[in-house]
């Protein structure tokens, strides 16, 4: 089977409308009477708090009454949730995990849910044609709060999901006026006839005061993908590159389906999609671990650990909690995370440099590092090299932890030992035992310097005895150097 089989059904029906896109284009044709029921069936409510029935009062546009009754507050902000493309036309329950999180999380608050299900669950190129219906319904009733209520848009916060961004793309671009929306967050904006459009045909900058978008089902399969590659923020996110997130592999599905039966295949399809949404209610439930992404040109130059920096604005806040500072370019920004909420890792960069003996000769060890710091410790992380060790060198790469160790105190450099070089050096060394010592491949690690990303802190690490030699199977450690440790009691005098 095919490894994208599971994710047929979505992309396949992508693919196969994909031919249909210039209809979209059209001139609509649509009568005032079809136009009218289409504005009709798009429902607001405001979602009152997480009782288990979901408490929530609808009200109808233009109705002053309706708005009132249902408790709608003007010196509060408005959050307005707004779902994507559905395929049963149903609400999925990420809506009303999102509602509650900003309800109890931000307790004066208007949380809006904004209903176009009859509109969104239809074939994927209708959909997208009905998202610049539901914009302009949206801007509509902005603009009516503003004239009637005297509430300014940029007292809004539009969180829109998939085709849900687009559509809050479109609210922001179709608003009257002088007053632009205050915050526009994309969550995962679908990819398919909106990838490569113009500024003008998807979410964009130019659709709010601030806008922040995070990309996490970026992966191309047959020239599609589900998420957007592009940037359309002024902070676009990037978690793990963005296209594909941590447990959402196919080879996740068995558990996907113990856990959801049936339905867990659907789960499978749209984990790395919906994971988007989960790392924002994260950012509002663990508010104790705000997730950090730094600005970097592309993935694999992030993976070298050369972008922690938070200079001039290159780190920002994932989420809610943003900084929202407004850019004259997109900024790209990248980080890992776990598998599961909280997603939160801790990076650092480690820049080695290393002296290999054997010039004419590439290495490519096996390395792991154990990290020891004062709140806790992470062994046996494995490092990925980029690149091969040649002759006297520095590299750089990153790490990251599942948990915050504090204060990096002591650390251990080990090179594994694969069974296929052991075999390997045994034979050599029975032929050749007159030169045992050279043949032996071998590092030297005389410095170690580390920079945490999260709290910006640099550290150097120096052998803990005047051995530096590194070989397979031999683990090193090494300890904050004399002068280092040095600084540190410097600045605590200075304190």
């Amino acid at each position: 089977m095919n490894n994208w089989a599971q994710i047929s059904l979505l992309l396949f029906i992508c693919a196969i409308l994909k031919a249909q896109s210039a209809r979209t284009t059209r001139k609509d044709d649509t009568s005032v009477g079809r136009r009218k029921a289409q504005a009709e069936s798009i429902k607001y409510c405001l979602f009152k708090g997480p009782s288990p029935n979901k408490e929530i009062c609808c009200f109808t546009p233009n109705k002053a009454v309706t708005l009132e009754t249902c408790g709608f507050n003007t010196s509060h902000p408005l959050v307005a949730i707004v779902h994507g493309w559905t395929l049963d036309g149903m609400y999925e329950s990420w809506i009303w995990k999102m509602a509650a999180a900003l309800k109890v999380r931000r307790k004066n608050i208007n949380v809006l849910v904004i209903d176009w299900l009859t509109l969104a669950h239809q074939h994927y190129p209708i959909a997208v044609k009905n998202t610049r219906i539901v914009g302009q319904e949206i801007a509509n009733l902005l603009d009516w709060l503003e004239e009637f209520f005297g509430f300014p848009k940029g007292k809004v916060h539009l969180i829109g999901y998939s085709l849900g961004a687009h559509v809050s793309g479109f609210a922001g671009n179709y608003i009257t006026g002088t007053n632009r929306i205050g915050r526009i967050t994309g969550l995962d904006p679908a990819g398919p006839l909106f990838e490569g459009m113009s500024s003008t045909e998807r979410l964009s900058p130019d659709d709010a005061n601030f806008v922040d978008a995070v990309h996490t089902f970026t992966q191309e399969h047959i020239g599609l993908s589900v998420g957007i590659n592009q940037p359309v923020a002024h902070y676009d996110f990037y978690p793990n590159g963005g296209t594909i997130q941590p447990g959402c592999h196919l080879k996740h599905m068995y558990s996907h389906i113990a856990q959801y039966g049936i339905l867990g295949i659907t789960e499978t399809v749209k984990c790395a999609h919906e994971r988007s949404v989960h790392l924002f209610i994260d950012s509002l439930l663990n508010e104790d671990k705000q997730i950090v992404g730094y600005w970097c040109n592309d993935l694999s130059t992030f993976n070298k650990g050369t972008c922690l920096s938070c200079r001039k604005n290159r780190c920002n806040t994932l989420g809610y909690n943003i900084k929202k500072v407004r850019t004259q370019r997109s900024k790209k920004m990248y980080f890992k995370t776990r598998a599961n909420m909280p997603y939160k890792v801790y990076h650092y960069q480690f820049k080695i440099r290393f002296i290999n003996h054997m010039e004419h000769n590439i290495l490519e060890p096996s390395l792991t590092v154990s990290l020891f710091g004062t709140e806790g410790d992470a062994e046996n992380l494995p490092i990925k090299l980029v690149e091969s060790i040649t002759t006297n060198k520095t590299y750089s790469f990153l790490i990251h932890t599942d948990v915050n160790i504090g204060d990096l105190m002591l650390l251990k450099f080990k090179w594994e030992n694969p069974v296929a070089w052991t075999n390997l050096w045994k034979t050599v060394q029975t032929y050749f035992q007159w030169g045992q010592n050279h043949l032996n491949p071998e590092l030297i690690v005389r410095k170690i310097r580390i920079k945490a990303g999260e709290t910006q802190h640099k550290v150097t690490f120096c052998p803990s005895n005047i051995d530096m030699h590194l070989q397979p199977a031999q683990e090193k450690k090494f300890v904050r150097c004399v002068s280092d440790r040095s600084r540190k009691r410097h600045r605590r005098i200075s304190i």
